[in-house]
């Protein structure tokens, strides 16, 4: 055990926030899949552009080419692992599709903006495009899985969505000189999950004309 999380401390954290978003993001594209009745490879599709389609559009705007998941096929491996598990549980998520879909992809939501914000970073970018790719980085693979399934996505409705990933990234830089880096990290993420899940159960929204 002691060994395990040795190994686990040498590992870059940001990188497995970002395999738990991927894998995360992925079961919610399953989920829409299984909700639109897809075969198989039309589910795998909605789980790829969804597990990598914010992070692919943010390294082709900051010029990070080949992006991340052709440079490790990791990538590829927890988008196929997350439509297995998906497809073997989907009699318990069949039972709550909404809150099911709901729930993978609020974590997801929060795992990817902390993920954009920390690349942008390291790019030496501004923290209001760091705020911006984070977003981005967050909510893009879900409009992209939504337009696929013929959907509505929800950052173009009355939702709050990526004003939550917006609130994670200010929350991440007010505090980001007070508190251990991984803290910070863990709070962003906290933070964009309870605006998403606060606004769905009290039906906050953002004006409309």
């Amino acid at each position: 055990m002691e060994d395990f999380i040795n190994v686990l401390s040498q590992i870059d954290q940001i990188y497995l926030w970002d395999l738990i978003g991927t894998a995360v993001f992925g079961i919610s594209g399953v989920l829409v899949g299984l909700e639109r009745r897809m075969d198989i490879f039309g589910m795998l599709i909605l789980a790829f552009v969804t597990g990598v389609g914010g992070g692919t559009l943010r390294d082709i705007m900051i010029g990070s080419v080949p992006v991340f998941w052709m440079n490790n096929l990791t990538y590829i491996l927890m988008i196929v692992i997350s439509v297995v598990i998906t497809v073997v549980f989907k009699k318990q998520f069949s039972e709550h599709w909404s809150k099911s879909l709901m729930v993978f992809d609020t974590i997801g939501l929060g795992v990817f903006t902390i993920i954009g914000i920390e690349k942008a970073l390291r790019f030496g970018l501004s923290p209001t495009i760091a705020i911006i790719l984070g977003t981005m980085t967050g909510s893009f693979g879900g409009v992209i899985r939504d337009i696929l399934a013929n959907k509505l996505p929800a950052v173009f409705h009355k939702e709050i969505y990526a004003t939550a990933c917006i609130a994670g990234g200010t929350v991440y830089f007010l505090i980001d000189n007070f508190v251990n880096h991984n803290l910070v990290v863990f709070i962003t993420i906290i933070v964009v999950i309870a605006v998403r899940l606060l606004s769905v159960k009290y039906h906050w929204e953002l004006p409309k004309f």
